[in-house]
């Protein structure tokens, strides 16, 4: 159980560590993934806030 527990906790932690969806440093990770790894709401987060830079909320 407390394996489990930190563990846990760990990923919790590293998390807690990407940056915001559609910060600057966002875009770059996301330029430098695989395409055919990012999922349907990444690809439309990427457009919006890397591509067409939406400020609109």
């Amino acid at each position: 159980m407390k394996y489990l527990l930190a563990i846990l906790f760990a990923l919790a932690m590293l998390s807690g560590c990407a940056p915001e969806v559609g910060s600057k440093e966002w875009c770059e990770d996301m330029k430098e993934k695989p395409k055919g790894d990012w999922t349907a709401n990444q690809a439309k987060d990427f457009a919006k806030h890397c591509i067409f830079k939406s400020d609109e909320e």
